[in-house]
């Protein structure tokens, strides 16, 4: 009777979730567990039988760590193929042993140059030599050795070695593609990291890499004739739409996440309290704060009733019953949201069309990050925009009132969000409640944003509040008036001629806010006086192409 030959598992992870117990599976299935430094000692005290990797290869760990698994009984374990006669020889006249599972995460090199403040040494020693180099040999050799670099995995790997068979076959498929896909993500942070610290005279010939895994197919993509795949950002996910949970609802489309993923940018920067978003092709078309989550919503919405018909919509807070309640009156393709509450998310799911997704993120302030675009034949790479001003300085006659800065501030966190050329007019609807009062976006000059668009707007929801709500006790010109008066003008870079503010000025506006840094600035600070209005610069451009 041919004896068995014994099955081992190699772990060496940073990250410990979940180790002991799938560990314990393993060595309950019968595999002898091989383990270096901080997990071999992890185990132990988890009362498992470990033998450490200098017991197997015979040779002790050396240079501080740096040099434990890259040795020939190792990779030899790992790397030989099982069904080839020449190779089994080989392994038993060298009295080697075989290596069926490999379970490795690497050091956390991402987490750790993600600190601003990480010096050139701590990088370094956090970039993982021998853990990649087990993970490729191991998913080299895929068809026979079972590759593990992710603790979610673990349940199904222990559950399907102990099935074997053909699900074996493609869960080693899978988690080896996987395996690939990881260490392709982290040679790329590291190459981008270092090469963010070229010198000016080398960063022309710095490069630069993106990887992205786990594509899933959607129905398809802008257009029904196009074909669409969503790509997940590894370790960056759950920040973004892409990570999004649905919780109810068909299947989100190309064009539901691009909306989503604007919904998201503009609902972070009024994370902190009670905040809404309505976007429409990208653009806000609503945007506020509110006393309650419900408040904010409804004053977001009156930002364009039109247009929001059919919206995106993000919130900063918990989904409650008066959002709730809201919403089930109108048609909305997509809520995002931290979380909702049993009831509300209950009342929400009896709409069929509607898609309900949970994201955390949501409701946390905007992070650092890049920005990707790709253009034909190449890929175009910036910081994310967290800036809103380097300064806020009146240079009119009329000063900028102090009791508006807090508006205008907002209009700036609106206006960023808003394809350019970008003109926003917020108001304050209650104390220290602010929304967007009327946009235009995406128009190739400047002008026309400000008076066909913004203010047009603008002066068709000052029309359509008057009428809800007579109780305003004045005309509708008397009202629409005030009101304007009092609203703040945000543009998203500077007026290159004294039109824009002439026209806004005859409409009633008396409080603009832009970048400034044009050759026509005085031009346009000289019809401002003229005028009566009161001009804040900001010295900070917020283009959005």
């Amino acid at each position: 009777m041919t004896e068995t030959a014994p099955r081992h598992a190699l772990i060496s992870v940073s990250d410990k979730t979940g180790l002991d117990t799938f560990a314990r599976a393993l060595a309950d299935q019968g595999f002898t567990l091989l383990s270096t430094g901080g997990t071999a000692r992890a185990l132990r005290e988890a009362g498992l039988e470990v033998t450490d990797i200098s017991d197997f290869t015979g040779f002790p760990e050396i240079l501080d760590g740096r040099v434990k698994t890259l040795h020939p009984r190792v990779h030899a374990g790992l790397l030989y193929r099982r069904d080839t006669p020449t190779h089994v020889e080989t392994m038993a006249r060298e009295g080697l042993a075989g290596i069926d599972v490999v379970c490795v995460n690497l050091y956390p090199f991402e987490a750790t140059v993600a600190n601003p403040e990480v010096t050139w040494d701590e990088a370094i020693e956090q970039i993982d030599i021998g853990g990649p180099t087990l993970i490729r040999a191991a998913a080299k050799n895929m068809e026979f050795v079972t590759v593990v670099t992710d603790p979610a995995d673990y349940g199904r790997v222990t559950e399907t070695l102990a099935d074997g068979g053909e699900a074996l076959d493609m869960l080693r498929r899978e988690l080896g593609i996987k395996a690939f896909a990881r260490i392709s993500a982290y040679d790329a942070a590291i190459a981008n990291w270092l090469c963010r610290g070229l010198p000016e005279s080398a960063e022309e010939g710095a490069s630069f890499s993106a990887v992205f895994t786990q594509g899933r197919r959607l129905r398809y993509g802008e257009n029904p004739h196009q074909e669409a795949t969503l790509y997940l950002e590894p370790r960056r996910s759950a920040e973004g739409i892409a990570g999004a949970e649905v919780l109810h609802g068909k299947e989100m489309s190309y064009n539901n996440y691009l909306d989503g993923d604007a919904a998201v940018g503009a609902a972070r920067e009024l994370a902190g309290g009670p905040g809404a978003v309505v976007i429409k092709h990208s653009n806000p078309c609503g945007m506020a704060t509110g006393a309650t989550l419900a408040e904010a919503l409804a004053a977001a919405w009156d930002g364009d009733p039109v247009s929001a018909f059919g919206s995106v919509i993000a919130l900063t807070q918990t989904v409650d019953a008066g959002v709730a309640e809201f919403l089930a009156k109108r048609f909305v393709e997509v809520v995002i949201a931290p979380d909702y509450e049993p009831d509300a998310l209950a009342r929400l799911r009896r709409k069929k069309q509607i898609r309900l997704l949970r994201l955390p993120a949501v409701g946390k302030p905007p992070g650092a990050g890049l920005d990707l675009r790709q253009v034909g034949g190449g890929l175009l790479v910036q910081d994310r925009d967290l800036g809103l001003a380097e300064m806020w300085t009146s240079p009119t006659s009329a000063s900028f009132p102090e009791d508006k800065m807090a508006l205008a501030e907002f209009g700036v966190k609106v206006v960023k969000h808003v394809k350019s050329n970008a003109i926003v007019l917020v108001r304050e609807q209650a104390p220290g409640q602010f929304s967007l009062l009327g946009m235009g976006a995406g128009q190739p000059n400047r002008v026309d944003s400000v008076r066909k668009l913004a203010l047009a707007r603008a002066q068709e929801n000052l029309e359509a509040m008057h009428e809800a709500n007579p109780s305003y006790g004045s005309t509708l010109a008397d009202f629409t008036q005030k009101a304007l008066s009092e609203c703040v003008l945000v543009s998203d870079a500077f007026f290159p001629f004294p039109d824009s503010v002439e026209h806004a000025a005859e409409a009633g506006i008396r409080l603009v806010v832009q970048p400034g840094g044009s050759v026509k600035d005085e031009e346009v600070i000289a019809a401002c006086d003229r005028l009566g209005v009161a001009m804040c610069f900001t010295a900070m451009r917020h283009f959005r192409h």
